[in-house]
């Protein structure tokens, strides 16, 4: 084996050892830049810009406030995106599935669903007796049109052969949706919850800077209020990090659920 031979088979066992750990090196990067750019540059407002060191010291000190403002976030964000996944799905299958019904309602969505949620929030926090019901509100409209889209997706598109086959085995309408449309429905219908569950966490946290008393949220911007921008950053890395582990279980679940879909 020459020289060069030799440089290319290191090179190829550094990269197999680094598989599989991109994501770790990338944040493990972008956490060595912080530091450099929190002590080495002559920046003109330090205090805006916290160590890495001081604001994971602020995270640690926040902690029992935190988990209790996820709490109250999460009041909020399960009932309203349950309520969209449940009714979404369901709707978005009739929808799909019945040419007349998609036939009258789909103008309305394609008016309806572009509607940047955000715009909501003032008139539901106005309209509804409560922070928390508004917020709900809020957080249902926005999960439920990438879910219902997506399932109306998945059901327009599933084969006719199989509701040929279907009627030759005597189903009728409700267990023709149930036992066929359903099941080739929901590789859209997750598709559509991932990115449903990303839009409830960026609605909730909106919302609460409306008007909560309590949240991650409100958190954030109490802490920015206040200029205690080390409680401020760490409040955005938690809430980062409650996201994250949101999405990494929805995505756990599908797997389980769609075992047979690689």
């Amino acid at each position: 084996m020459n020289e060069a031979q030799h440089n290319t088979a290191a090179h190829k066992k550094a990269f197999k050892a680094f598989k599989g750990f991109e994501g770790v090196l990338l944040f493990l990067a972008l956490a060595i830049c912080w530091q450099l750019t929190s002590t080495m540059l002559p920046l003109r407002n330090a205090a805006l810009y916290p160590t890495p060191a001081v604001t994971f010291k602020a995270l640690k000190d926040s902690l029992p406030e935190l988990l209790k403002g996820t709490w109250s976030s999460f009041l909020i964000l399960v009932p309203g995106y349950l309520l969209a996944v449940i009714l979404g799905a369901l709707w978005g299958i009739v929808v799909g599935s019945v040419k007349w019904i998609h036939r009258a309602f789909d103008p309305f969505a394609k008016v309806a669903a572009p509607i940047p949620p955000t715009v909501y929030i003032p008139y539901a926090i106005a309209l509804m007796p409560t922070f928390r019901v508004s917020a709900i509100l809020v957080v249902f409209i926005g999960a439920f049109w990438p879910v219902f889209v997506n399932a109306a997706a998945g059901a327009a598109s599933v084969p006719l052969r199989y509701r040929d086959n279907a009627g030759i085995l005597g189903f009728g309408r409700f267990e023709y949706m149930r036992r066929v449309v359903f099941p080739a429905s929901l590789p859209n219908i997750f598709s559509g919850m991932a990115v449903g569950l990303a839009l409830a966490f960026i609605l909730l946290t909106v919302a609460e800077l409306f008007g909560a008393n309590q949240g991650l949220g409100r958190f954030v911007q109490y802490y920015a209020d206040y200029a205690d921008y080390p409680r401020m950053v760490a409040g955005i890395l938690y809430t980062g990090m409650v996201t994250f582990v949101s999405m990494a279980l929805l995505d756990f679940i599908k797997r389980r659920v769609l075992f047979w879909v690689r």
